[in-house]
């Protein structure tokens, strides 16, 4: 076998003769169309060799988790991220309205009581060796911009992440998917009658392929819904129980619908559980690896 000495050698001794070289021609984009560097016309050219690079370093520049937006935070929790001690960070804004939401003050976009990520992370750097993990959760954590680079922030601290998300968006969930040990997805409804909840078309194909992707990517989660009996019967939660099945969801939670924090007067007067939870257990349960109901 050759050694690394002898191969440099026979490199060096490699030599090709003009008409046995092969023409390269390089391309560039120019205003959004490709084309070779040798079409180029004279203030082309000339303005290509008089351009100005930034000496700016990047190190200077803020990171991206500067710009997420925190609608609140959570010290201690031990029901957020199942066996674990962590904190909560409530990610402002959601696209979605709906109507039992115990969070509506995280819906918009923006909030004047919003906390600063330099906080959160100071307050994190206190709580080294005291707590296992953090959640993101909401809103919307997917919303963020800036919810990796806070995630790696995170992580460099020693803490396991866990993210609370209704699959709003599918494509930035299936981009941040990789850097949570474990996810909560809220399916809020049977999908073909998911904007009855959400008050959003089409938000019944986003959940949909959320799941699909949260299933795919192998992360231990949760898939939970929340229930009021204005806004599902018994025969309905059966039937999303029986498709979350078929879709291979293993492990299920069903939340009864709780008024601490709805804004909705309506869906906050007394509750009429016109359901059976021992029925609906008894049905629902042999479907699942894990199946539980909490009450409120």
């Amino acid at each position: 076998m050759t050694d690394l000495s002898q191969q440099t050698n026979l490199k060096s001794e490699i030599s090709l003769k003009d008409e046995e070289r092969q023409l390269c021609e390089v391309w560039t984009r120019v205003m959004g169309y490709h084309r070779p560097m040798a079409s180029f016309n004279v203030g082309k050219k000339g303005e290509f060799h008089e351009r100005q690079y930034s000496a700016k370093p990047a190190s200077t520049l803020p990171p991206k988790s500067a710009s997420l937006q925190v609608g609140g935070l959570t010290p201690l929790t031990t029901t957020d991220f199942p066996g674990q001690l962590a904190a909560v960070v409530f990610c402002q804004g959601c696209p979605w309205q709906c109507g039992y939401c115990h969070n509506p003050h995280l819906i918009p976009r923006n909030s004047e009581t919003a906390q600063g990520w330099a906080e959160v992370m100071a307050f994190l750097r206190r709580r080294q060796g005291l707590l296992d993990a953090v959640v993101f959760s909401g809103g919307e954590p997917t919303l963020q911009s800036g919810l990796v680079d806070a995630c790696r922030e995170v992580r460099e601290l020693g803490f396991k992440l866990g993210l609370h998300s209704a699959g709003t968006y599918p494509e930035r969930l299936a981009e941040v998917l990789l850097e949570f040990d474990w996810v909560g997805l809220d399916i809020k409804a049977p999908f073909n009658d998911y904007e009855c909840t959400t008050g959003v078309p089409g938000s019944g194909e986003r959940a949909r392929e959320s799941l699909l992707h949260l299933l795919d990517s192998g992360i231990a989660h949760e898939v939970r819904t929340t229930v009021h009996p204005d806004l599902m019967n018994q025969e309905s939660i059966v039937a999303l129980a029986r498709e979350l099945a078929t879709l291979g969801v293993r492990s299920y939670v069903l939340q009864q619908f709780r008024p601490q924090g709805c804004a909705n007067a309506v869906l906050c007067q007394t509750v009429d559980w016109d359901i059976s939870w021992s029925a609906l257990c008894e049905e629902v349960s042999p479907l699942f690896q894990d199946f539980s109901i909490r009450s409120a």
